[in-house]
């Protein structure tokens, strides 16, 4: 089952300028784990040590956020859009 993940402009350096990817993968996790298998790196950008996503990286299912459905265990189907944003901040 293929999903289509889009991928923000600071990490395409990692995905060799791809801002959009095919994955097959049935949940979030498996789909961070495929892309760190062909990109390697860019699962230590996207989590932590222990596997959660970083705090300034948000993962939408569809447009939905992963942290209100099942995190990393959120299933995937296929024609699924995956985005990952980083959080901006800053300004006065």
């Amino acid at each position: 089952m293929s999903v289509l993940v889009r991928i923000p402009t600071p990490l395409r350096a990692v995905t060799k300028g791809q801002g959009e990817l095919k994955v097959e993968a049935a949940s979030v996790q498996e789909l961070i784990s495929r892309l760190d298998q062909e990109y390697a790196g860019i699962k230590a950008r996207l989590c932590e040590d222990d596997g959660s996503f970083r705090r300034f990286i948000n993962v939408y299912v569809n447009e939905e956020d992963v942290r209100f459905l099942q995190g990393l265990a959120t299933p995937l189907k296929a024609g699924d859009e995956v985005s990952i944003v980083p959080a901006i901040s800053g300004g006065r």
